[in-house]
């Protein structure tokens, strides 16, 4: 599938089947990530894989909205950062949550980012969920697993096009 095809195919999925996400792509996915580009090659951050499912039901209580999708999810993709390597870390971390989001698209998988940083108490339980040290800061978790709902492609015809400026603004 060209990049054009995936990005249009790639949609928030909210709802998954109990059909167990198999290592192997666990494993590209997370080759994806490390190869996301970063600040001066920082790779400031790290990635805890999350497959209890005891621990995702937990994460579905991160947030007051936001977060039910780990209710069903199958597998689940941490985004903590070394705030301390990079000024960039933010961008560093939402570029590789987007290529786990794209790899596990590619996979036949879905996927949903949840925002955690500055999200009230939404960090603290996904630190002690995952015994994350406290100098690592949680960006996001991205859940995954297999569809149980279908999403519409995106629509060329409905793209924002006035959102392109040339030149100038």
């Amino acid at each position: 599938m060209d990049f054009q095809t995936l990005c249009q195919h790639r949609r928030s999925i909210r709802k998954y089947t109990s059909q167990p996400v198999e290592q192997e792509k666990i494993d590209y996915i997370l080759r994806c990530a490390l190869m996301a580009p970063s600040s001066k090659r920082t790779n400031p951050w790290e990635f805890i894989v999350v497959r209890d499912e005891a621990k995702l039901r937990a994460m579905a209580g991160c947030r007051t909205y936001g977060s039910q999708m780990f209710e069903t999810a199958m597998a689940a993709i941490v985004v903590a950062l070394d705030t301390s390597l990079s000024d960039a870390w933010m961008a560093d971390g939402a570029i590789a949550a987007e290529h786990i989001l794209l790899a596990a698209e590619e996979q036949g998988l879905g996927g949903c980012w949840c925002h955690v940083y500055c999200r009230d108490a939404s960090e603290e339980l996904i630190k002690s969920l995952c015994a994350i040290p406290e100098d690592r800061t949680v960006l996001c978790i991205i859940s995954l697993g297999y569809k149980d709902e279908e999403r519409k492609n995106y629509d060329f015809s409905k793209l924002k096009y006035e959102k392109i400026h040339n030149e100038q603004y």
